[in-house]
Formats: C-alpha cells, structure tokens, sequence
C-alpha cells in the first residue's frame, strides 16, 4: 500500500519561509516524478512544482523565485521549500506521487496523493 504522508505547514506571517516534507512508502521513490499541488479556501486544486525522477524541477508562475522542489530518494521524501510567502500562499498543499518517471503539470498525471498540510499566510 502505497502512502504519502505530508508535514512542515503551519501558520506564519508574510515573508516567511517554510519548508513542506512528503515521505512516500510503499513504492519505489527514486523511479517517480513528484509533484505538489494546493488548494486554496474556495477554489479548485492547483499545480505548484514537480520534479523528475533525475531531479529536474518545474514550476508554476507564481512561486517561480519563490519555490523550490527538491527530493532525496535516501530518504524517499520530496520537499517543497516555499520563501517569501504571501497571503495568497494560503492552502491546502499536498503530495502527489506520479504514474511516470517524468514531471507533470498535470493532476490525472498523478496516482498517488497525500492527505495534505495547512498553509496559512497572515499579513
């Protein structure tokens, strides 16, 4: 069985940091691409980054400079490291483990997902 299991969110103020971990078991890690996406209060499941199984990071518009996705396959853990946070940052993030090897914008990409951790960006 596979499972996704995320942690790292919290409440900070605008201009903080944060960094999200998403440990993955029951599969093997490093053959995957990752990817986390969020949710916001209100409005639909949205990408923020992924990342292949060699490394190669992409990410949406708006966290370009502000985000980094990196993964350890040691550890079978990715990490998405959020700076300069911003009230619109508010979300839900989750994990979500591809069905390919490649990385993906896309959510039907992606057959494996975390229960999600709270983000919450005050100013």
């Amino acid at each position: 069985q596979v499972q996704l299991v995320e942690s790292g969110g919290g409440s900070v103020q605008t201009g903080d940091s944060l960094r999200l971990s998403c440990v993955v078991s029951g599969r093997t890690f490093s053959m995957y691409g990752m990817g986390w996406f969020r949710q916001a209060p209100g409005k639909g499941r949205e990408f923020v980054a992924s990342i292949d199984n060699s490394g190669e990071p992409i990410y949406e518009e708006s966290v370009k400079g502000r985000g980094t996705i990196s993964r350890d396959d040691a550890k079978d853990t990715v990490y998405l490291q959020m700076d300069t946070l911003k009230p619109e940052d508010t979300a839900v993030y989750y994990c979500a483990a591809s069905k390919f090897s490649w990385w993906s914008r896309n959510a039907v990409d992606y057959r494996f997902w975390g229960q999600g951790t709270r983000v919450t960006v005050s100013s």
